[in-house]
């Protein structure tokens, strides 16, 4: 008799419930499905825009603003064909940006990206159009920015409570992607603690099993029980209906990985690879032929555009006018309580590390005592640090501190979000002993940044510090930006 091997059970094992089976089977048991779920998206939103539409009208022709510009009040009649004209675009080019699928139903923060992305979209395309298909009767151009800002708020508004909704009911069961490990090692642990971080919980990880190569190692503190070997996962992605298979360690048997992708595209299952041979910046991995040969690489980041680029700087100019105006009252009321407190200069230059390595001088208002470092040398601040003033405490708890870096900005060798520059002396060998250390300087550092937003400042670990700041580089926008400037008010954990 003939011996079969592992690799040949995987392909040619005939289940008597095929997964495809098994998985819809499993939803069926769900009160909701997950298409029922999108239906509802889509008519929600579509009921938005036309409130948003039927909003901006009212605004536009039926407050002061109606004095505003040469048009004349027009009955909603005679709107009516660019509101309903309107709604339906904006409904299009949300599901133009890929919003309407139940595979991400739960991500939301990408969903809100996507939602400011298409409603800027269509705020310019909407306006451009019927300006230039000189419709009647005439549009009116704050009539369309008013459309635009209430969309934007009652989509993201109602998205909220749609996902406070299904958070707190069942119906979250069937919209999340159930997830099988394939090997387990750091960088499955990394992806396991961002699903983690996710409050929607789009993703539910059911365990991992061994790929077969020396290589790979169970989770410390077991997260996770390991359900099989890889000769093993036809039946394991059946009886648990997974919907995704992460493969984590690519060391095992050639011919198994191979059987592996063939079972995912036949049963319709998501497989996913974790480029661990690519340690940095892994959401720049494209793929391109060169002389007709399929090659993977790293592309570029976000702000390596020229556009993206230019936007950020213009935001760092308007916010650090912004902000200096604004703050000047408060930076002279504390730089003359540090002067009655310790007599002598109340600003502190103190040299960073700049983009690219290059050093600059950070201003802030001094928080410790002129010769703080006279006998320790250059140090991290720690908790109820002696060295302090007794108004230095409050001014790092609110970033007080920090407020004269407006300037830093304003001269281009700061940002408003960015990772922290840190100080020379006190990282000159954290590029040999951190993985990826150097690779943080790509941008400009910032008075604020995804790590610190996530209690990540001061005294604490650089390693994690580090993989914030990655991760950051590697998802910059616009709307992330916003985001950690409005999170900064709210999170002071570690402000030494």
């Amino acid at each position: 008799m003939e011996a079969t091997t592992p690799t040949a059970n995987l392909l040619n094992h005939a289940s008597a419930v095929p997964a495809l089976e098994a998985r819809r089977a499993w939803r069926e048991q769900q009160p909701l499905s997950a298409h029922f779920w999108v239906l509802i998206t889509i008519l929600g939103d579509l009921v938005m825009a036309i409130l948003a539409a039927y909003s901006a009208y009212g605004l536009r022709f039926h407050t002061m603003l109606r004095d505003f510009g040469n048009f004349d009040a027009m009955t909603f009649r005679q709107y009516g064909g660019h509101m309903a004209l309107g709604s339906l675009s904006l409904v299009l080019v949300l599901g133009w940006q890929g919003i309407y699928h139940q595979n991400v139903l739960l991500r939301s923060r990408w969903i809100s990206s996507k939602i400011a992305k298409a409603v800027l979209t269509w705020t310019g395309g909407f306006l451009a159009i019927t300006l230039a298909l000189k419709l009647q009767p005439g549009i009116s151009r704050a009539y369309v920015m008013l459309n635009g800002a209430t969309a934007l708020l009652l989509l993201l508004g109602w998205r909220s409570l749609l996902m406070y909704f299904l958070r707190v009911s069942d119906c979250i069961k069937v919209l999340r992607q159930r997830t099988l490990f394939v090997g387990w090692n750091n960088e499955a642990m990394a992806l396991w603690k961002t699903l983690k971080r996710d409050q929607a919980g789009a993703y539910e990880v059911l365990g991992w099993v061994h790929a077969g190569s020396p290589e790979t190692k169970s989770p410390s503190d077991g997260l996770f029980s390991c359900l099989g070997s890889l000769d093993q996962v036809e039946h394991l992605v059946i009886n648990h209906a997974v919907d995704m298979v992460v493969v984590a360690d690519l060391h095992g048997p050639r011919e198994q990985m191979i059987a592996l992708a063939n079972l995912c595209e036949r049963e319709m299952i998501q497989f996913k690879v974790i480029p661990s041979c690519f340690r940095v910046f892994v959401s720049g991995l494209t793929l391109e032929t060169i002389a007709g040969t399929p090659v993977l690489g790293v592309n570029r980041l976000p702000l390596d555009d020229t556009f993206n680029f230019v936007m950020k700087r213009f935001v760092d100019i308007a916010g650090g006018v912004f902000g200096l105006i604004v703050s000047a009252p408060v930076i002279a009321v504390f730089s003359a309580i540090v002067w009655l407190e310790s007599r002598g200069p109340v600003f502190y230059r103190q040299r960073r590390w700049g983009v690219n390595g290059v050093p600059f001088e950070i201003i802030k208002i001094r928080s410790m005592r002129l010769d703080a470092e006279k006998s320790s040398g250059a140090r991290w601040c720690v908790k109820d640090d002696p060295r302090r003033l007794k108004i230095g405490a409050f001014m790092r708890k609110w970033n007080i501190d920090e407020l004269p870096q407006f300037w830093n900005v304003l001269r281009g060798e700061m940002s408003l979000v960015g990772p922290r520059p840190e100080r020379p002396e006190l990282i000159a060998a954290f590029k040999h002993e951190i993985p990826h250390y150097n690779a943080r300087h790509h941008s400009k550092p910032g008075m604020t940044g995804w790590a610190q937003v996530n209690g990540l400042r001061g005294d604490t670990d650089l390693g994690e510090r580090i993989q914030c700041d990655l991760w950051y580089l590697e998802n910059w926008s616009l709307w992330l930006d916003l985001q950690i400037m409005l999170l900064t008010f709210f999170k002071r954990d570690n402000a030494y």
